[in-house]
């Protein structure tokens, strides 16, 4: 490991057991830890104790430290002569900003490396039996921000449907504006959606529904940050509880 360097580390989406071997070693070794309030406590206690860390956690559509504080904060760091590691939740190159950072590093002459982790997606949809791709139901993977500037004006039409799967990250808060979007761009309403909550870590649930009901089902649940939504027919081969089967199963009882 080289002084005066920064590592873009994936800290993965929660279970420590998930970080590579070079991610684990890194940390262990860092003179600097700058992570995000998405790293689990049980994979900021595997870090280097002596290390000085900094955080700069968001919080909802709200960043403590704004993405060019980080990057003045990696490139100081780095230019004292500290091995720097960049914490982030999931991989640094999936909705990370890891790009963001890389160019800061390099427009400094500070040398850079990138250190993939397991995505969210991909971390989450496994502990869910849920296969992202299958030979009956998906040939194509999509990955798509649910919150973000001009969500309404992007264009997702083909993303969704038949032989499709769509992976929505920080699409709670906007869950009924995506089920509208969806639908308006020829999504079936009863396309199956899953939405994998606290992914990997504890407390961690898979509930699936329809597109049509994804909004007031994640009001029904009550869930929350972190979770990711999944539409396709791979849904249906997950461990996911099915509680649009549940709600109706109550309603007959009411009745």
């Amino acid at each position: 490991m080289e002084k005066g360097k920064v590592y873009l580390v994936g800290a993965g989406p929660g279970d420590p057991e998930l970080l590579t071997l070079k991610a684990a070693r890194l940390i262990a070794a860092a003179d600097v830890i700058v992570h995000d309030g998405l790293v689990d406590d049980a994979v900021i206690a595997m870090c280097n104790a002596d290390a000085r860390f900094i955080s700069v956690a968001k919080q909802r559509s709200k960043h403590s430290v704004p993405q060019e504080g980080i990057n003045d904060i990696l490139v100081r760091e780095a230019k004292a002569g500290n091995i720097v590691v960049r914490l982030k939740g999931g991989d640094p190159f999936i909705f990370g900003r890891g790009g963001e950072e890389a160019e800061a590093c390099r427009e400094a002459y500070i040398a850079v490396e990138v250190i993939p982790g397991v995505s969210a997606a991909l971390g989450c949809a496994a502990e869910a039996m849920l296969p992202l791709t299958h030979r009956d139901a998906a040939s194509a993977v999509s990955f798509v921000a649910g919150q973000c500037k001009g969500l309404t004006d992007q264009d997702w039409s083909g993303l969704a449907g038949k032989g499709r799967t769509l992976v929505i990250y920080m699409g709670v808060a906007t869950a009924t504006d995506i089920t509208e979007k969806l639908i308006a761009d020829g999504v079936s309403p009863d396309m199956p959606v899953a939405v994998l909550e606290r992914g990997t870590r504890q407390g961690a649930r898979a509930i699936r529904t329809l597109l049509t009901d994804l909004g007031d089902m994640i009001v029904r649940e009550k869930v929350g940050s972190p979770a990711i939504i999944i539409v396709g027919d791979v849904v249906l081969k997950s461990d996911a509880q099915d509680r649009l089967f549940a709600l109706a199963q109550e309603t007959e009882l009411m009745q």
